[in-house]
């Protein structure tokens, strides 16, 4: 297989690079720290027995995350252009076909159906803010606390006001375009994130069962681990680093030539794991002393740990400090959610920024209408409900499933099989900077592993 040699400037003038190395790290943490890293991964961690699970979650950060991390990464480099235009433009230079783009097509539906919902999620941390501040928490009991929730979710008026709150927020610093849009927000939010969750840790270690906190989280307990929860750790890993979901390539498009792909995939890859770790510690600690459940499963943010913050000294500031740690998070996700599709509106029509950015953000605006509706009003209706594997489940569901379990392990696993399979090797190494051993470990990881640990993923999915 040849490949003509890429033009390394092509687009880069008018559409800008990141001004550092540290800038696409910021951008690419922000897009990976998300509600995954301090909702899901305690909570699963919880449910899977602690230390054992996440040594797992390591590994496969290790062998699945990374590698197709810095596909990714490549595809958009090599591209210069959104991430479907960047797929088509490697796959000519390595004679292979057009049509290997349906990954990144996938990645970006997916993304733009995943802001719809996850900024209705986002618009509950934000109205939490208030409610921790206010001290509606405080003296709480289970039954108390439950009803904030559940009138929350009842009140489709109040779900779209905090709904568009968040997706314009999302939209506004998405409009200002790279460098006074998302490079100064990342560059903002991320370190206030990082300090908002030392405090809370700092906060954790008041309650007395922080040694606790640190035990479940690094030691090891294999007896507690079962393959269902090694499948769980492989597909965390997965999702937790924004993959399948085009954005990687999207940002991977603004990044100079001059940036080491591996070690930034690496660094990336060490600032989300550390985030995640960093949430454990903060939540177990207030879990245990308030003899509540580990395992707690998705109600632990919104139910289980306002009834904590409510029932300890200096709750109501430490509970707000905890919610807008969570709409941060659930901010630079959303961010990087719709980054793709704006780049791809703004490349394909005479659109400016601010426009593109508009009508793609009030697209998913507009459909996440549907989402909070079918948390009320629709809560009744399951559109496949006739079929067993779906009965019961809501528009909500529905959309989380088939995107989660459907559109980003087979957006993902596309990427891994074209790079791994369809790029000149010699491509690859001169893009990503690796010889020897490094480059070796890398390939046969994106050509081997990493596609028959997603399809495990995939499969798994499909029949849990």
């Amino acid at each position: 297989m040849t490949q003509s040699k890429p033009e390394p400037t092509q687009g880069s003038g008018a559409r800008g690079l990141w001004s550092s190395r540290l800038a696409f790290i910021l951008a690419a943490t922000g897009s990976a720290v998300g509600l995954g890293n301090v909702w899901k991964f305690p909570y699963v961690t919880g449910e899977n027995g602690g230390g054992a699970f996440v040594l797992v979650y390591l590994l496969c950060i290790a062998i699945i995350g990374i590698p197709i991390m810095m596909a990714e990464v490549f595809i958009g480099r090599n591209g210069r252009h959104n991430p479907i235009a960047s797929f088509r433009l490697v796959a000519e230079r390595n004679l292979a076909k057009p049509a290997w783009r349906l990954s990144a097509i996938i990645g970006m539906l997916a993304a733009f159906i995943i802001l719809s919902f996850y900024s209705v999620i986002g618009g509950w941390a934000a109205s939490y803010i208030g409610h921790a501040a206010a001290g509606d928490f405080t003296g709480g009991t289970a039954d108390s606390v439950g009803k904030i929730f559940g009138d929350l979710l009842a009140s489709p008026v109040e779900l779209l006001i905090w709904h568009t709150v968040f997706m314009a927020l999302v939209i506004w610093v998405v409009s200002r375009g790279l460098k006074g849009g998302l490079e100064r927000a990342v560059t903002i939010l991320m370190p206030a994130l990082f300090l908002l969750l030392l405090a809370v840790v700092g906060y954790a270690t008041t309650t007395g069962h922080f040694g606790e906190a640190v035990s479940f989280l690094f030691t090891p307990n294999f007896g507690a681990l079962t393959v269902k929860g090694v499948l769980v750790a492989l597909g965390h890993a997965f999702f937790t680093l924004s993959l399948g979901m085009a954005i990687m390539m999207a940002y991977g498009s603004y990044l100079g030539n001059d940036v080491n792909i591996a070690r930034t995939a690496v660094s990336v890859a060490i600032m989300d794991t550390v985030v995640a770790l960093l949430a454990g510690l903060a939540i177990f600690p207030v879990v245990f002393a308030n003899g509540l459940e580990a395992g707690a499963g998705p109600g632990l943010i919104f139910q289980t740990l306002p009834l904590a913050f409510g029932n300890m000294p200096m709750g109501s500031l430490f509970g707000a400090l905890f919610f807008i740690l969570l709409l941060f998070a659930a901010w630079t996700s959303g961010i990087s959610l719709l980054e793709p599709v704006v780049e791809w509106v703004e490349e394909k029509t005479s659109l400016g920024r601010t426009a593109s950015a508009s009508l793609a953000g009030g697209a998913c605006w507009a459909l996440g209408i549907v989402s909070i509706l079918s948390l009320n009003v629709w809560s009744d209706v399951t559109p496949l409900g006739m079929f067993a594997a779906f009965e019961g489940k809501t528009i909500f569901d529905l959309l989380d499933y088939f995107t989660a379990n459907i559109m980003l392990p087979l957006s993902g696993l596309l990427t891994a099989l074209f790079v791994g399979w369809c790029v000149a090797r010699e491509s690859l190494k001169m893009d990503l900077a690796l010889d020897g051993g490094a480059f070796a470990l890398w390939f046969n990881l994106i050509r081997y592993v990493s596609p028959v640990a997603v399809v495990i993923v995939f499969i798994y999915n499909l029949t849990a």
